[in-house]
């Protein structure tokens, strides 16, 4: 199958009791059992629901790998791959994360025993550097957020498997979706989605994926969810189904929008500097066009006048762009990752990397061009 053709139809199959197309909301907690122990593959929806295997099994499909997991949230998926490890494994971690992620990281899991080394990742030897008898998990986000920044996932899983071929390289795939990449093709072993976002696509649901291709691996996740709990519900599955039906036809407009945008900020005489892997400009603009099928809808770009004043006047300006956080819906959304989805990392770490109060993240929806670029002007000026 195709990938477009894998949105539809990968991992499914039509309601066997009723031949329904879609798969049912099975609205269920528990399932009869005609003796103690035999029942017909379903026993407490915390294990396993029809509704969310149907998801799952699409998960699996769309990003090249032979498991899926939905969970509750971004950050439970996340969750539940940290704690596949010890107190004392280290973890080698982007420095542009998202900042929940970041938060997760620091705040939480460092206090059980782990360590965490955030690096640049664009220069993939700078791993290597890192790597020692206690690493145990590499962690990529790529394009990164805010900063779109790019890392070479085959190169770093190349370099990670060469000095331990234990260690797990997990690639946070939400911006780039599987229309764009698939980390599971590039060396990676786990793949984990913010569903909440592309996959889901309408700004309707919470929701987390992991995917993997390793049987050993898959087993091991999905009893850190059945006994940590953190499953999504059959009504979220369904509409996250729904929305992934659509994937390859919405990213193919989020990418046309995102590049003009990206070239109509990069002339205006108010912006010191655009953010968005499809330009040649960016840093890794190869690297991107080498493991990338396209460039994607996330633009984030700085204003010459680096006050907050400047910032906060520009963003109350927009009028068909919706100051929010999260990202990837149909619709248009400003941001502010300073004040907003990376409050949470401190100050001097922010500025260390770049996240400034001049920074503002675009999620680029799938209007008319016209009215998106007409709705920019307005606000810069």
């Amino acid at each position: 199958m195709k990938f477009n053709t894998k949105t539809i139809h990968g991992g499914q199959e039509h309601d066997p009791a009723t031949g329904a197309v879609m798969p049912p909301i099975y609205q269920s907690s528990t399932y009869a059992q005609s003796s103690p122990g035999k029942h017909k593959g379903y026993e407490y929806s915390r294990a396993a629901n029809p509704t969310r295997t149907a998801l799952e099994n699409n998960f699996a499909a769309i990003e090249s790998g032979t498991h899926g997991f939905a969970f509750s949230s971004g950050l439970a998926a996340i969750d539940c791959v940290l704690k596949l490890l010890n107190p004392g494994d280290e973890v080698v971690a982007g420095d542009d994360l998202y900042g929940g992620t970041y938060r997760m990281f620091t705040r939480m899991f460092e206090k059980y025993g782990l360590k965490f080394h955030f690096i640049d990742m664009q220069e993939s030897s700078n791993i290597a550097n890192y790597i020692n008898d206690h690493t145990k998990l590499i962690w990529l986000e790529t394009p990164t957020n805010p900063l779109m920044k790019i890392a070479d996932i085959e190169a770093i899983s190349n370099i990670a498997k060469a000095k331990n071929e234990d260690i797990l390289v997990a690639v946070d795939n939400t911006f780039a979706t599987p229309y764009l990449q698939r980390p599971l093709e590039l060396g990676a072993d786990i793949v984990m989605h913010s569903a909440t976002k592309y996959l889901g696509g309408h700004s309707d649901l919470v929701m987390g994926a992991l995917m993997v291709k390793d049987a050993d691996l898959a087993e091991k996740l999905h009893f850190i969810q059945f006994a940590g709990g953190g499953i999504a519900g059959p009504q979220d599955c369904f509409l996250a189904l729904r929305g992934i039906k659509t994937l390859h036809i919405r990213m193919q407009r989020h990418c046309e929008n995102g590049m003009a945008v990206a070239k109509y900020l990069e002339k205006h005489p108010k912006v010191a500097e655009v953010f968005y892997p499809g330009l040649t400009s960016n840093k890794n603009h190869e690297i991107a066009k080498k493991q990338m099928k396209d460039f994607g809808g996330m633009v984030s770009f700085k204003l010459k006048d680096e006050s907050e004043k400047a910032a906060f006047e520009t963003l109350e300006n927009f009028k068909l762009f919706t100051l929010a956080e999260s990202l990837g819906g149909v619709e248009s959304l400003v941001n502010h990752p300073a004040i907003m989805t990376h409050a949470s990392i401190p100050e001097k770490e922010r500025e260390k990397i770049g996240i400034t109060n001049s920074l503002i993240r675009l999620s680029v929806g799938i209007e008319a061009i016209e009215d998106l670029l007409a709705d920019l002007e307005q606000a810069l000026s």
